[in-house]
């Protein structure tokens, strides 16, 4: 059972860090280099969730290890997108906080895919 807790506030925790990130993007400053990242990072940022909430429909155990890596690679490239546009110096200063919010758990959501990824290898 806590396993199942488990899955389910993990999924919980990556469906409020989507919504999060959209309210994030929503509120920069219109600018064209600022249009592509944001375009960038909503593709990317909204995958890391989306390709977990479709393991769990997948056909097989390979299946399933797959969307484990997609979503690692959106997170590495949202990891990527969020440092740009903080060293960019386009990023209003009110919004430095959470953008580094979102570094944080962008780059924990990176580890347990990364360490998830690595045990499921280890059990074949």
């Amino acid at each position: 059972m806590d396993r199942d807790k488990s899955k389910s506030e993990f999924k919980s925790r990556l469906y409020k860090y989507v919504l999060r990130l959209i309210k994030f993007l929503n509120t920069l400053p219109y600018s064209p280099v600022i249009k592509a990242i944001i375009s960038q990072l909503m593709r990317s940022g909204t995958s890391i969730g989306a390709n977990y909430f479709e393991a769990e429909a997948a056909s097989s155990k390979k299946d399933y290890q797959n969307f484990f890596n997609y979503s690692l690679k959106s997170a590495n490239e949202s990891l990527f997108w969020l440092t740009v546009l903080k060293n960019s110096e386009l990023l209003p200063k009110e919004l430095t906080a959470e953008c580094d919010w979102l570094l944080n758990e962008t780059g924990q959501f990176a580890n347990i895919f990364a360490s998830s990824i690595l045990t499921m290898k280890n059990k074949r």
